[in-house]
């Protein structure tokens, strides 16, 4: 029978540790909330090797008494609580009074500290969680505390600790948070001897912001200020809808100065972005949420990370109410998309209109139309602007009559052809008939005679009727893609997302995209495949996650051996300086942000499923898309691919095409 025993003070310190200390970040964390509830009003956060050999924290808050110095690194050792009933109404960051004896117990501490009004402070070191040293010091008021050799008296602790880089990216990414939810305390961070990080401490939330997320997510953010029941407010930051990202990693919410995890207030927030963002599209958000301190329970989670409210129904109404009253409220994008007539005015001062003195101008003056600038006879030439691409067009005066159809001015102009694929584009004074088509009779026709002449002559013809015409067929299937058994014909296409093929007694459904996205995938992964890379001549620059940038400076080689040339530009961006041919310029960082979220996920181990997810993102951003015009080209190539049966699912495992039968059809007509 098992004896039962009481633990011993080390060991019961060491477990207790273990719920609090996690990895460096949980010490940098539990270090400066400890800082802004002393009131500090600047803290600097040193680390090395990722926060495993030296965190140093500095504050210039009230300090510690000097005969409290050792009783700080004792266990329930706090000055935030002291009855049951402030319990029900804690309004710090820490009160269990476990870190400080957690960190002791696990590293060795040095602790230099002098409260307000006292002349000496009082330097204390611990190894192990027991005092090893203790004497008075100068020091200015405030606390330094220094921890070093993290676990180092706990081996399988210490055998789970991943690699510096990324150690220090969860330490940044915890001082990030921090310094997001106190814009009043300025936060420095350096990390390796390197500063990363400076907020201005001045109180506005949109410097923090800027600071921490960068220029570029600053910038697609949208105020919200709202109200609920019993004093619950809300005020932040949401991104606009064309500005989601690939994961939840920037969605930040904050309870009463505390930064907490929340599937509610996530859903609030997802739930006023419905039909206003991209599927797989996730908000992010800086909200901060004041109640009242008895309206939530903070210990409900030993690191204090989630929290609990009395009524998580008014609380989801708060926030659904004021992020969609914020999103009701901008209206930038229609806005610019309706006026294209302003936006001609400053490019093109030919087409200007007239000035608002003019009271009867001529018509030859005003500002025309792109499809009716084929009419004008009135002068020699003359140019007009698209107002969305700035092309100029120069019009000759006499046109033929009738006057040739009307071109409307798409957002972006459609593909010749598509890519990856070598298909030349038709010329405009070729006859009517697809140059593609000729192209795919051509060698059908021509490919047989040739080959009677180079078979034997004494050879009868009776002893090989067969081989003379299917020696051709493999030479054909080589150069071009599969011919099918049965004829068929492209009769359109659907909601310019489906193509609509006839076969026989059957019609098929193809999303294109999804073939193509396999066609993409599938050359791309080739042994020969060589990427053609293209210089920027801008580089586009982009802040990813903190831990997003570290896995895509590990995975350098991969990026590079597709044509990816991506640099460190300062403590947090990284710049683009080649990408791709297959990726518009635009399109690099978003491709780089999924992959990193797919390396963290699954792919950062093996280097295989690591590649096969670079390949995964590339494609999709290559492929043709859904709901934009394509071409007859790029719907017959897609959908001789997919009738050949060279594609059948896309990278994802999803079907390409369903298949309907007329006998269906005329079922469902009553025939």
């Amino acid at each position: 029978m098992p004896t039962i025993r009481q633990l011993s003070p080390h060991v019961a310190d060491l477990i207790a540790a273990g719920e609090v200390v996690e990895r460096p970040a949980s010490v940098v964390k539990e270090l400066v909330e400890n800082s802004i509830d002393a009131g500090a009003t600047a803290v600097t956060v040193e680390i090395q090797h990722g926060g495993m050999s030296l965190i140093r924290v500095t504050d210039d808050g009230c300090g510690i008494a000097a005969d409290q110095a050792e009783t700080a690194f004792l266990r329930h050792a706090t000055s935030k609580i002291a009855t049951e009933y402030d319990l029900e109404a804690i309004g710090t960051l820490g009160f269990r009074g476990e870190a400080l004896a957690a960190i002791a117990a696990v590293s060795r501490v040095e602790l230099l500290t002098r409260a307000r009004g006292a002349e000496l402070g009082v330097s204390l070191t611990l190894e192990g969680g027991a005092v090893t040293g203790r004497e008075e010091a100068g020091c200015p008021v405030g606390t330094t505390m220094v921890v070093r050799s993290l676990f180092f008296n706990t081996p399988a602790r210490l055998k789970f600790m991943k690699k510096d880089a990324a150690e220090g990216a969860a330490v940044f990414a915890a001082v990030q948070r921090l310094a997001l939810s106190h814009p009043e305390v300025s936060v420095r961070f350096l990390r390796d001897g390197r500063q990363e990080l400076l907020t201005p401490g001045d109180g506005e939330t949109a410097g923090a912001l800027y600071s921490v997320l960068g220029r570029d997510l600053a910038l697609g953010f949208l105020p919200v200020s709202g109200s609920g029941e019993n004093g619950f407010k809300v005020e932040g930051f949401v991104s606009m809808p064309a500005c989601c990202r690939g994961s939840r990693a920037y969605q930040h919410f904050f309870v009463n100065g505390r930064h907490v995890k929340s599937r509610a207030l996530a859903a609030a927030v997802e739930e006023a972005y419905r039909n206003q963002k991209m599927v797989g599209r996730f908000p992010g958000c800086v909200l901060y949420l004041t109640t009242r301190l008895s309206g939530v329970d903070v210990n409900v989670h030993p690191a204090k990370t989630e929290v609990k409210f009395t009524n998580e129904r008014q609380v989801f109404s708060a926030v659904y109410h004021s992020v969609l009253s914020a999103l009701e409220g901008q209206r930038s994008h229609p806005a610019a998309a309706l006026t294209p007539k302003a936006a001609a005015e400053p490019a093109s001062p030919a087409v200007a209109p007239p000035p608002p003195e003019e009271a009867d101008p001529a018509p030859e003056a005003a500002p025309l139309p792109l499809h009716d600038a084929a009419r004008v006879e009135t002068a020699p030439a003359r140019s007009a602007v698209n107002p969305v691409n700035n092309t100029v067009y120069h019009v000759p005066l006499r046109r033929s009559p009738p006057a040739p159809a009307p071109r409307p001015a798409p957002a972006k102009p459609v593909r010749p052809a598509v890519r990856g694929i070598d298909i030349t584009p038709p010329e405009e004074d070729l006859p009517p008939a697809p140059p593609w088509l000729t192209r795919q009779e051509t060698p059908a026709v021509q490919t047989p005679p040739p080959e009677p002449e180079e078979v034997p002559a004494p050879a009868p013809r009776e002893e090989i009727p067969a081989p003379v015409p299917e020696e051709p067929a493999p030479q054909v299937q080589e150069t071009l893609l599969p011919q099918p058994e049965e004829p068929w014909v492209v009769r359109g296409e659907l909601f310019r997302t489906y193509i609509l093929v006839e076969q026989g007694e059957k019609v098929l459904l193809i999303d294109k995209h999804a073939a193509h996205e396999r066609m993409q995938f599938d050359r791309m992964r080739q042994e020969d495949y060589v990427p053609m890379a293209q210089q920027l001549l801008t580089p586009a620059v982009f802040t990813p996650e903190p831990r997003e940038r570290e896995a895509l400076l590990e995975a350098l080689p991969l990026l590079e051996e597709f044509g990816f040339q991506v640099e460190e530009l300062g403590p947090t961006a990284l710049a683009v300086r080649q990408a791709p041919g297959e990726l518009d310029t635009e399109q690099a960082p978003q491709v780089l942000s999924q992959l990193a979220q797919q390396l963290l996920t699954a792919g950062g181990a093996d280097p295989a499923a690591a590649r096969d997810a670079l390949l995964h993102t590339m494609a999709c951003k290559a492929a043709i898309k859904g709901g934009q015009r394509s071409g007859e080209e790029e719907l017959e190539v897609v959908a001789r691919a997919v009738l050949s049966g060279q594609v059948k699912y896309c990278p994802h495992g999803r079907p390409v095409a369903i298949e309907l039968t007329r006998k269906q059809l005329e079922r469902q007509f009553k025939r």
